[in-house]
């Protein structure tokens, strides 16, 4: 089985990570979780984004900005499928 790229990186696995367990993040927890600087989480919450893994909404509350991220169906596949053929490779 052939390692998914977009989820192999080790920042990109750790937002996921997270993320499949709750059923959304807002940026300031996800940045606690990860341990990412704020560019590394943007830059690569970007990624996650582009490849459909997961879904970002900007929104306010009162007048402080607040991001979310969650996966999509396509983003738990894709996890569940990495995390499968890591299992593999590893046994």
């Amino acid at each position: 089985m052939k390692l998914d790229r977009v989820i192999h990186s080790p920042a990109r696995l750790a937002i996921v990570r997270e993320l499949m367990v709750v059923d959304e993040a807002d940026a300031t927890w996800l940045h606690g979780r990860t341990g990412l600087s704020w560019g590394n989480l943007a830059t690569h919450a970007r990624k996650l984004e582009d490849a459909g893994y997961v879904e970002v909404e900007k929104e306010f509350e009162g007048r402080k900005p607040r991001t979310v991220f969650r996966m999509t169906k396509a983003g738990e596949k894709a996890y569940r499928d990495y995390r499968k053929a890591m299992l593999e490779l590893l046994e």
